[in-house]
């Protein structure tokens, strides 16, 4: 994602959290604030400290208290993101309305370039992600010629030509959501052979884009390893010890927070799209004392829950709709399979029962994917613009206008 492509703001959420106009509020009263005596600007610093733990607190309380449908789901991934957004901004907020020539000494700013470093890690996670989203978006497009052969139209049963379509797009599907290791070969031949049987899945322009068969996350290297940029992110971070508080005025504390914020949430991320080398364990735990620990580790512990379900093991996410996806392909294969002609009135409608489920998985899949990637990209260029403006503050101390 190049960094000169910055989108503005992803949709509200008001149901989570302040609007980002808000926090900016906060963030000018902050400055006024410092401007005042000093007991009076010291306390109202450990005011916004507290109060920024605690919106991160009641951001992932609301997450955590998804219910397990909605949990990996497209509409909870979303609002994951627009959480992130919010505490990055005001992290931003606090850490630049901080005195002046704070973050330029020790030990803060070894603290915030650390963070800064892990923040470079994470734009690969955020390119990587994006291209997953596109795989998925693939699977889409056979579910779509699926629903497209067998739905008739008219109330009219398929023909078998149009059964015979069915099964070819199903049994692509199947093949292009198995391990690339085990399908490369077979699925740059699924292409070139998808591609001449358009067939109204899409236009041929579509079926022809390098993503179907390149690497899940071909704007990195093909050794790059999701599961290993994860342990980077997350090498090495500790809580601040007592002294690395004080020599702060606090500030460490926020900044932990938000390494802890962006680990969890591209690992989160991780588990729920298919990536490179996908790997969920990492070393991720929290000291209970602070506020928002608990709804993170509650969620991280559902999540790893999840991945140890017997028919998620192997899947290419986590994401709900993927497994969907899954169950949907494998009933109407099931069906399809077995279908003979003249049809039957009970096979005719346990196909259509099976066609309106994928039907209803392409409709949430187009509903949910295009505002997902503007929210991955958004989350990748507001990383990039908050390190340029924090290494600028490392070199010149003082507050960015």
């Amino acid at each position: 994602m190049p960094a000169t492509d910055f989108q503005g703001s992803s949709v509200p959420f008001s149901s989570l959290g302040r609007s980002i106009l808000s926090i900016r509020r906060d963030r000018v009263h902050s400055m006024d604030a410092n401007h005042e005596a000093s007991s009076g600007g010291a306390s109202s610093e450990q005011d916004q400290l507290e109060s920024f733990q605690k919106h991160v607190a009641d951001l992932f309380l609301g997450l955590a208290a998804s219910s397990p449908d909605d949990l990996l789901s497209l509409s909870w991934i979303r609002k994951l993101l627009d959480a992130f957004l919010i505490c990055q901004e005001e992290f931003r907020a606090v850490l630049f309305s901080s005195r002046a020539g704070l973050l330029s000494r020790p030990p803060l700013d070894r603290l915030v370039g650390e963070f800064f470093e892990r923040s470079v890690k994470a734009l690969d996670v955020c390119n990587a992600v994006r291209d997953g989203i596109e795989q998925v978006r693939s699977w889409q497009r056979h579910l779509d010629i699926v629903v497209s052969a067998l739905d008739g139209g008219g109330g009219r049963a398929p023909g078998e030509g149009q059964l015979r379509r069915a099964k070819k797009a199903l049994a692509e599907l199947t093949i292009g959501m198995l391990d690339e290791k085990d399908s490369a070969t077979v699925l740059a031949h699924r292409n070139r052979s998808f591609g001449r049987n358009n067939g109204g899945g899409g236009s041929t322009k579509d079926h022809h884009r390098p993503s179907h068969f390149r690497s899940l996350s071909w704007s990195v290297s093909r050794s790059w390893s999701a599961a290993k940029q994860l342990q980077a992110i997350g090498n090495n971070l500790t809580a601040p010890r007592g002294h690395e508080v004080v020599a702060t005025a606090g500030l460490a504390v926020p900044v932990y927070t938000m390494n802890s914020v962006l680990l969890f949430v591209m690992w989160a991320l991780v588990a729920a799209i298919p990536c490179q080398d996908r790997g969920l364990q990492i070393h991720f735990s929290v000291p209970r004392q602070f506020p928002w620990a608990a709804p993170v580790m509650s969620l991280h512990e559902r999540i790893v829950e999840e991945s140890k379900r017997r028919d998620r093991k192997n899947s290419n996410g986590l994401l709900k709709e993927i497994h969907r996806i899954e169950k949907c392909a494998r009933h109407l294969g099931e069906v399809t399979d077995e279908m003979r002609f003249p049809l039957g009135e009970e096979r005719e409608a346990e196909m259509r029962e099976g066609v309106r489920e994928v039907a209803s998985v392409c409709e949430a899949l187009k509903e949910g994917l295009d505002p997902l990637e503007r929210q991955v990209r958004e989350v990748f260029h507001r990383i990039v613009r908050s390190r340029t403006e924090g290494l600028d503050s490392l070199v010149k101390p003082g507050n960015p206008e």
